[in-house]
């Protein structure tokens, strides 16, 4: 069956290859962003598909250079919470490196805004969804910066309390994500915590269930 909607073939081809070399990157260069680029970025994050159009997402953009050492020492305050939560594996974890806050060209935190109960469609039954939307929005960032060749890493070790006081986010507003974009040396062959030996990606076909949880068939 043919398709007049379907992209070119080198298009189709792009989508593919900029999903499969996304990585969630943890070394930077310090060099700057071009602002037409990041303007670019920020206008696919903007595009993202949202839960009854709410568009639950804000965007902070971090240019403090003592706000960027606070939100790092956050990070690293809550980095030495995991490795006692972690018991047996906290020395492996803490040997691994987890974000790039203080390297990254820009730093944003990505975040669900307040009023958002107000908003029923698509989440009467369902109110998770606003984070969903954020989600995605997040993902178009990340998708988009690969392809202009910029890493991204998505840092989520921190007390959400925490740095919304640090931020003055209103109540009812909360921090999703600490976002490090910049230019890289190069991009990881694979993601970085199965390169490191801490976790292996799972086979689809052992996360694919067809009419009922669990049947494979």
């Amino acid at each position: 069956m043919s398709n007049d909607h379907r992209f070119s073939e080198s298009e189709c081809a792009a989508i593919y290859r900029v999903i499969a070399e996304r990585r969630d990157m943890r070394h930077f260069c310090p060099d700057p962003i071009e602002p037409a680029m990041l303007k670019r970025l920020l206008a696919a994050a903007h595009q993202a598909p949202s839960v009854g159009l709410m568009q639950p997402w804000r965007f902070i953009r971090i240019t403090d250079s003592k706000l960027r050492s606070a939100i790092a020492t956050l990070v690293d305050e809550e980095r030495t919470r995991t490795a006692t939560a972690l018991g047996q594996r906290g020395e492996e974890f803490m040997r691994l490196k987890v974000e790039g806050i203080r390297t990254c060209g820009e730093l944003f935190v990505a975040a669900l805004a307040n009023g958002r109960e107000k908003h029923i469609f698509g989440r009467r039954t369902l109110p998770e969804m606003d984070l969903a939307s954020v989600a995605c929005a997040i993902q178009n960032l990340w998708l988009a910066a690969r392809a202009e060749g910029l890493g991204m890493g998505w840092v989520s070790l921190f007390e959400p309390e925490a740095l919304a006081r640090l931020l003055a986010m209103p109540m009812g507003s909360k921090p999703v994500a600490i976002l490090c974009i910049g230019h890289v040396d190069a991009f990881y062959p694979a993601p970085m915590l199965a390169q490191e030996g801490w976790a292996e990606e799972q086979p689809l076909q052992e996360l694919l269930f067809h009419n009922t949880w669990g049947a494979t068939d």
